[in-house]
């Protein structure tokens, strides 16, 4: 049984790892950012008043951008979410927090609920930064596909 395990972890590592790592390096950015400061909302000038419109900061387009070129997008994230039976931001990060490895569609299906639902419901995207989901996600992901090596460099975790 300790084989398929290990087995199932080397596999889940070497079809993810490059996904994680190109995410990666948006942590620190995400880290520091609160949603007030990624988006805000164009209404035109003083004498030409338009319907308002959500304006994004680009470092958080390009990572929803480079999320969308991952494996971490699944079209059918609700089904994770009934699954689960999450129902706030709080069970979100708890489940994250307590992710193994082989969890992985617990990861892809909180992103894709963020990223994908942000194409017909953009405050989403702010959303996933505001309540911290793309921090913890990242995090998270890290902690379980690399370690620390004594020097300061990273190390795929096996």
């Amino acid at each position: 049984m300790y084989g398929q395990e290990e087995n199932m972890r080397e596999m889940l590592i070497a079809e993810y790892q490059d996904d994680v790592a190109r995410l990666l390096k948006y942590l620190p950015w995400l880290a520091s950012k609160s949603a007030g400061q990624v988006s805000s909302m164009y209404t035109g000038d003083e004498e030409n008043k338009v319907i308002p419109i959500p304006v994004f900061d680009s470092t958080l387009l390009a990572f929803i951008k480079e999320v969308e070129k991952t494996k971490f997008v699944d079209r059918n994230y609700p089904y994770v979410y009934s699954r689960n039976r999450i129902q706030s931001h709080e069970d979100e990060i708890r489940l994250l927090k307590n992710a193994k490895i082989t969890d992985m569609k617990l990861f892809k299906g909180i992103l894709s609920k963020y990223v994908l639902g942000g194409r017909t419901k953009a405050a989403l995207w702010s959303e996933g930064v505001d309540a911290g989901i793309y921090v913890t996600a990242l995090d998270c992901l890290n902690r379980l596909f690399f370690t620390n090596t004594s020097d300061g460099k990273q190390m795929v975790r096996y």
